[in-house]
């Protein structure tokens, strides 16, 4: 069964591909059946660059409970990555 569950969101930054790294322009995250990771379906975050064709990609396909345990990795990351970046600028 095909979900349609789709976020696209801009990024910046940089990935790095099988020819090396790449500039970021956005990020999707869907949830489907995946192309490689053996499950049913997955979390799949595609990190890419639109306007290098589409080679120009970093993807990851993670189990829901995986996907669950990096968004909270990240969601305290970024906390304290804005607690440093408030001292930075203070100081």
């Amino acid at each position: 069964m095909c979900t349609s569950i789709v976020e696209i969101v801009g990024a910046s930054g940089a990935g790095k591909t099988g020819d090396g790294w790449i500039d970021l322009t956005h990020a999707v995250v869907s949830y489907d059946h995946p192309h490689h990771a053996l499950l049913e379906e997955a979390i799949t975050i595609d990190f890419v660059n639109s306007g290098l064709g589409p080679a120009a990609r970093v993807a990851v396909e993670l189990t829901l409970e995986s996907a669950k345990e990096l968004s909270a990795a990240l969601a305290k990351a970024i906390a304290a990555a804005e607690v440093e970046e408030a001292a930075r600028h203070r100081g």
